[in-house]
């Protein structure tokens, strides 16, 4: 274990971790809500520090990221707990448990070996991904610092759900923060997660978006849940009038998973979806989660060419040329690739 950051000692060998909006008060020999941080005689450590529950190479694709160096290898990397308690999540086996039945599963993966494995399988990226990321902050910024000393980039896939000065620490070694914004109202996150933090979220989302980073934002569209024009209306004009219109949205199909057992999205939903996104002003809207849409492609917005061709996490064309239409020479807008 490592000792935490962003956390302050209390009366009675308690601690206030203030890492997220939680603001969990944690007595001697527990943990706060997200599972992985622990009061050891008031002390306050990350249990999870370098601990990996999973780690693969991935396409940049299934992150999903389509405008950050798109078709690249990424190596990902995910450990264990989260700090919401989403009854849909496609990963609660990692991101809901007791970290004392994990312990077998976890192998130990040091910043500097992480690097190294990024490096000897040509990724272009590390990325935190299958649990929440905030919640090890501890080892990402470790390994964020040397992975971009070695010229790698860094990724989080994130809900967002961390409080500011954390969150910037963050992403001063954060090149890509791509952010689930589930719905548009409190009530139901409250529903979906068990928290109300979407004014948090959204305050986060802007603070990526000035700091630099390159931001992709991701909804998966629940029917009866948060498929209302109301609320898929509400976050596209969001988007444009606080982030910018060249921001990617990603409308994705939902499957009843976990604890959720509504029917999958249907696709007309999502088509509407992209509809209102592109009516509120956003060029680029993809459809996800549905193999072979037309929405996967990347289309030029000034001359309607395909720029790329994806399939799926596969991309098959790439008419950009350093971050313009091949076609009419058109930059694309928030666009990072080689």
């Amino acid at each position: 274990m490592k000792q935490a950051q962003f956390y302050k000692k209390l009366e009675s060998d308690r601690v206030h971790c203030q890492l997220c909006p939680h603001e969990c008060t944690i007595s001697k020999g527990n943990t706060g809500l997200c599972g992985v941080r622990t009061n050891r005689d008031g002390i306050l450590y990350a249990m999870t520090y370098g601990r990996v529950v999973s780690s693969a190479i991935d396409p940049i694709e299934k992150k999903p990221l389509n405008h950050f160096y798109p078709g690249s290898s990424t190596l990902s990397l995910g450990s264990v707990g989260c700090n919401l308690r989403c009854i849909h999540c496609q990963n609660w086996q990692i991101s809901h448990p007791e970290i004392s039945g994990m312990k077998d599963r976890l192998d130990f993966i040091s910043p500097a070996d992480a690097v190294l494995k990024a490096q000897e399988n040509n990724c272009r990226a590390i990325v935190w991904t299958y649990n929440e990321p905030s919640i090890w902050i501890e080892y990402v910024l470790d390994c964020a610092k040397l992975a971009r000393a070695a010229g790698l980039k860094t990724v989080l896939v994130t809900a967002g759900v961390i409080n500011s000065a954390p969150l910037k620490a963050l992403l001063k070694w954060t090149d890509a923060y791509r952010l689930d914004i589930k719905g548009f109202s409190e009530d139901f996150y409250q529903r979906l997660t068990g928290s109300r933090f979407l004014k948090q979220i959204l305050v986060n989302a802007r603070t990526a978006y000035d700091s630099g980073a390159h931001i992709e934002i991701v909804t998966n569209v629940i029917p009866n849940w948060n498929d209302s024009d109301e609320q898929l209306r509400g976050l596209a004009r969001w988007i444009v009038e606080n982030l910018s219109c060249d921001v990617p949205w990603h409308v994705t199909r939902y499957y009843p998973y976990y604890q959720m057992t509504e029917p999958s999205t249907p696709i007309e939903t999502l088509d509407r979806a992209r509809m209102i996104g592109i009516e509120e002003g956003l060029k680029y809207v993809y459809v996800g989660n549905v193999p072979g849409h037309p929405a996967e492609k990347t289309v030029c917005v000034d001359c309607g060419e395909v720029l790329i061709d994806r399939s799926g996490y596969k991309v098959s064309v790439n008419n950009t040329v350093r971050g313009s239409c091949k076609f009419c020479r058109a930059r694309i807008g928030h666009y990072q690739g080689d």
